[in-house]
């Protein structure tokens, strides 16, 4: 066929044949949603969607999200096709070991995708984040003539999507925050993998994103002038995100099992292959998309010019507003300003100097308002605790109340929070920290492991870390979520013993690049604890001696957070009473791991095996360093509604209990 002749359905059949080809290679995957999906995708990414296949990370591009990520062959043939760096070999090699073209799309594994999605619904949340992202940027920097940051978020969504709890979460959040630059593709396909949705998802899907404030479009999913004419539509609303229905045919072009969810997570097989081929009328083998349709799809020079004019843009901004377009560009890259680690360590510095007593979580306010006054990329929020959280600062400003705000009150909404912030920080130029109550972490849980997952820098502020948090009982008082947080590959945790600790932990936080912080602190009010300024640099190394006996040590006490202030006052009475006995803080197990071997063994020789850990939180994680001749004072149970002072008392949180423990090794 001659170029002029390649039309739009031979362009979607390209992404149909490719789909069901690598799924059947594979022997595993969906087939049916990139099918189903093809001819919005091939409208979208033809004659609307703003990027540059020759540089993915362009500051400018448009945001495209496949929050049904199982249907990952559609993504990947659609950066294939349009030139991304991603042969047709690394589509033959489809769910294989060490590929560029996993089961589901991953950040960072695939040229060109913007998040990792697959569990349902999340991706739909980063793409609020990244929404959010894109409107507090455009209201930071641009200035009248200058529309440095401009573009769209475009997500496609399904059935599955919309049925997490998550998607109302942020959907509804984002209508109040009038997302204009947000578009939904919602694939209506009718089916998922048990069958027709109708039996359990019989929701007016368009009245219900109405009521959050969207605007609704609906159309055939498969006439390219009407998803053309609705993808305008809603470019033309800028006060309202939008939502695109489309009346889809799961399994497009297969004509025995199009409509139906056999088309949904299994090949397809060779003879409905054959037939489908025969009806979309693609006489081509496997994995072959014909010159003309290649040259057709092919986005490598409209994208290098459109970079090319935003660059156009981008000098004039830098003539006329010289230090915002560098604020911008440090921002984008991710660095933080040059004199951050040494105003950082003034900062430090001046909080071993005081000798309050105080919650960490106030102390963590402390930090916020230290730290934000050196970085205007932080933006902060809070699921409705901020007043509990203590995340506010006397700069914070709601993006509510001002576009160029800092400040996100994210309602009752843990997770959909969570995964905003990861499209936030994904997005690039801003810093998120969320906060809730510890224990609510569980709501957001698996939002947090695709955080670490994708090695996003957001840090996450959890407050009334453990029993100590008092009247509100075991509902509210967290035991295992420690053990959870630390045992999430690429999760860092701090659980900081004072101030001076807890502006360490956020410094690392901060300075981290490569994944996310859980910074843990405590409702009840802790001692200063008196350092020399070696102990006060050894905090960044995430465990530490603070109290060290005269000789080699017989015992070794190993302490987090509110308990390490009880077990000094319990080796200090030890250490009166001729004991060698040694404490150990240890704010963050994680970074203490990555130390080197030589330190590890002079905080903890290997040889001293009469060891003592105590955390208020489940017991099981502090076996693997007090081994089995070791003991740890803990949490065996859920806990109980008192004052938290009687409760750290009644579960053996107390100086008298520690040296008891400790006197049982002699």
């Amino acid at each position: 066929m001659a170029d002029n002749a390649v039309s739009r359905t031979d362009c979607a059949n390209a992404i149909r044949a490719l789909s069901m080809d690598a799924v059947q290679k594979a022997n595993s995957g969906h087939p049916g949603a990139p099918m189903g999906m093809a001819d919005i995708a091939e409208v979208l990414w033809n004659d609307f969607l703003s990027h540059n296949p020759g540089n993915p990370n362009w500051l400018n591009r448009d945001r495209f999200v496949l929050s049904n990520g199982h249907g990952s062959m559609l993504i990947y043939s659609l950066l294939h096709l349009t030139g991304y760096d991603l042969p047709m070999s690394e589509l033959e090699n489809f769910r294989q070991l060490h590929s560029h073209t996993p089961g589901h799309p991953e950040y960072g594994d695939t040229v060109g995708v913007e998040t990792t999605t697959g569990p349902l619904g999340q991706g739909l949340a980063n793409a609020v984040g990244m929404a959010v992202a894109e409107k507090t940027l455009a209201a930071q920097f641009n200035r009248e003539g200058h529309e440095i940051v401009d573009h769209y978020t475009y997500v496609f969504a399904g059935d599955g999507c919309l049925m997490e709890g998550i998607s109302h979460e942020v959907c509804s959040l984002a209508g109040t925050l009038a997302l204009g630059k947000l578009i939904v593709f919602y694939d209506d396909n009718g089916i998922s993998i048990d069958g027709e949705v109708e039996q359990w998802f019989s929701d007016d899907t368009s009245q219900r994103f109405a009521a959050y404030g969207w605007q609704v479009l609906s159309v055939d999913g498969h006439d390219p002038a009407a998803i053309s004419k609705a993808i305008s539509e809603a470019q033309a609303e800028t006060g309202k995100p939008t939502l695109i229905s489309c009346k889809t045919v799961i399994g497009f072009g297969s004509p025995n099992k199009q409509g139906t969810a056999a088309t949904h997570g299994a090949p397809l097989g060779d003879d409905e292959i054959a037939a489908t081929r025969a009806q979309l009328d693609w006489p081509h083998p496997p994995f072959f998309v014909p010159e003309e349709v290649k040259t057709r799809w092919d986005a490598t020079e409209k994208g290098f010019q459109a970079e090319t004019a935003w660059k156009e843009k981008l000098v004039a901004y830098e003539e006329e507003y010289p230090h915002l377009a560098m604020e911008l560009i440090r921002r984008i890259k991710g660095q933080l300003p040059g004199n951050f680690a040494e105003r950082a360590q003034e900062f430090i510095r001046e909080c071993q100097v005081s000798d309050a007593k105080l919650a960490t979580r106030k102390a963590s306010q402390q930090c916020i308002e230290a730290f934000s006054g050196l970085l205007p990329e932080l933006i902060g929020g809070s699921a409705d605790l901020t007043g509990s959280n203590l995340t506010t600062w006397s700069g914070s400003t709601p993006i509510t109340e001002k576009a160029d705000g800092n400040y996100i009150y994210y309602g009752v909404r843990e997770f959909g929070m969570t995964a905003m912030a990861s499209g936030i920080a994904l997005h690039g130029g801003l810093i998120p920290y969320t906060a809730t109550f510890l224990i609510f972490m569980e709501y957001a849980r698996n939002a947090a492991r695709m955080a670490a997952l994708m090695g996003q820098r957001s840090i996450f502020v959890y407050t009334h870390d453990s029993i100590g948090q008092g009247e509100d009982g075991p509902t509210h008082q967290p035991i295992e979520q420690l053990t959870n947080l630390r045992t999430t590959p690429n999760m860092s945790l701090w659980r900081p013993a004072d101030l001076t600790e807890t502006a360490v932990s956020w410094q690392a936080a901060l300075e981290r690049q490569d994944g996310p912080t859980a910074l843990v602190f405590t409702r009840q009010g802790v001692p200063a604890l008196p350092r020399s300024e070696e102990q006060v640099s050894a905090i960044q190394r995430g465990g530490y001696i603070l109290q060290d006996c005269d000789s080699s040590p017989e015992v070794i006490v190993i302490a987090t957070g509110s308990e390490v202030s009880i077990c000094l006052d319990a080796v200090k009475q030890l250490q009166s009473e001729g004991k060698a006995v040694r404490l150990i803080s240890m704010p963050s197990v994680d970074v203490f791991e990555q130390q080197d071997q030589e330190y590890r063994d002079t905080v903890l020789p290997p040889t001293i095996r009469k060891r003592l850990a105590v955390e208020a939180g489940a017991v099981d994680y502090w076996y693997k360093y007090v081994g089995l001749d070791g003991k740890v004072i803990g949490m065996r149970r859920f806990g109980a509604s008192a004052p938290g002072g009687a409760l750290m008392e009644y579960f053996g949180f107390t100086t008298a209990n520690v040296v008891e423990s400790v006197n049982s090794f002699f």
